[in-house]
């Protein structure tokens, strides 16, 4: 059965930083490209951030360009999130989706997400 768990978030201060991790399992993790997208409270699904299967390609949403960074680990079937400077309208529920074999594909199945919120 496929999984996705991300994990990592808090409450942070206005230009504070965070890092999330999403642990797949059940699935050839290293041959689909990921995304990371978010849900703020009474809006829909934004997309983020995604990244290859090898990481050689990475994206991300304009909102968030210059301060979050995309990375995979393989090995490790593990997919993060490192978020820097964050602002009050980053808080959202973040999920880690499973895309697909291109890039920057489709998304699939996503996983419980992860809570951020962003407030002084």
């Amino acid at each position: 059965e496929m999984q996705l768990v991300e994990s990592g978030g808090d409450l942070v201060q206005p230009g504070g930083s965070l890092r999330l991790s999403c642990a797949a399992s059940g699935f050839a993790f290293g041959m689909y490209t990921m995304h990371w997208v978010r849900q703020a409270p009474g809006k829909g699904l934004e997309w983020v951030s995604s990244i290859s299967n090898g990481a050689k390609t990475t994206t991300y949403a304009d909102s968030v360009k210059g301060r979050f960074t995309i990375s995979r680990n393989n090995a490790k079937n593990t997919l993060s999130l490192q978020m820097n400077s964050l602002k009050a309208e980053d808080t959202a529920v973040y999920y880690c989706v499973k895309g697909g074999l291109e890039f920057p594909g489709t998304w699939g199945s996503r996983g419980q997400g992860t809570q951020v919120t962003v407030s002084s």
